[in-house]
């Protein structure tokens, strides 16, 4: 696995409440989940919200033909039906959309099992000029407004040892973003979320089409403390424009 794909949206911030979630995706909440509390340094194999299409079935557990957008806790870290053991998740954190539909890993669930994965903003980091750290750069719409991270789930094993995980699927990055990174999360305009959940919609080519510009230019690319660097440090904080930054490369880097 290239070492971009294993890395490349590594963290982001999810602060919202399940119920702001549940209304603002239009979902319901999965039965007998503990919401998650606010999370300002989400990291690979952490509990997550996302945003899936259950279909509906009867008493008699045969499909009805119905389906609700459901609001799930996931594990951050695909696993495949078919994986021998839970740990390859760890390496399936993020999903390049140039191979959604040839890797094993992912080709099933880009066909039929997508998700949306809502977020705050999400980090970077780019190579500086006075050292060999890296700036961190908290990457948020500039008017607050929720993120929708293209996504990808599976479940693991049966019944009540089921887990669901997920991949944040990743695409070359858009406009200003270059700068910093040269692929970023495929994030999603509204209006583009029913089709990317619609599990009849096979033209998986269409619906990984590039993050609108107009969407990219309505982010900021806020510098904030290198105490996001930490995973044990959580906290609204890390989401705060840095005091002092220092100047960033010209070339961007991989974290």
């Amino acid at each position: 696995m290239p070492v971009e794909e294993a890395l490349m949206c590594g963290r982001y911030a999810a602060s919202r409440r399940p119920e702001d979630l549940a209304l603002e995706f239009e979902a319901v909440p999965a039965e007998g989940q503990a919401p998650l509390p606010a999370d300002y340094n989400v990291a690979p194999t952490k509990d997550v919200h996302v945003v899936r299409w259950k279909k509906e079935r009867d008493p008699e557990g045969a499909p009805t033909g119905a389906g609700h957008r459901e609001l799930r806790v996931v594990r951050w870290g695909l696993v495949p039906s078919w994986a021998k053991d839970v740990s390859v998740g760890n390496r399936m954190l993020n999903a390049r959309v140039e191979s959604l539909t040839e890797r094993p890993a992912f080709r099933k669930a880009a066909a039929s099992r997508r998700c949306l994965v809502p977020a705050d903003g999400w980090y970077e980091w780019a190579a500086r000029l006075d050292g060999p750290t890296k700036q961190p750069y908290f990457i948020t719409p500039e008017d607050g407004s929720v993120l929708a991270f293209a996504g990808l789930w599976e479940v693991w094993g049966r019944d009540e040892d089921r887990l669901y995980t997920c991949t944040v699927v990743t695409a070359p990055a858009v406009g200003a973003l270059a700068e910093v990174h040269e692929r970023m999360p495929l994030v999603l305009p509204r209006d583009r979320w029913a089709d990317w959940l619609d599990p009849a919609r096979q033209d998986v080519g269409e619906l990984v089409e590039p993050t609108p510009p107009e969407v990219v230019e309505a982010l900021e690319l806020r510098p904030v403390s290198t105490a996001v660097n930490n995973v044990a440090n959580n906290g609204r904080e890390l989401t705060t424009r840095a005091e002092s930054v220092a100047q960033p490369a010209d070339q961007p880097a991989l974290f």
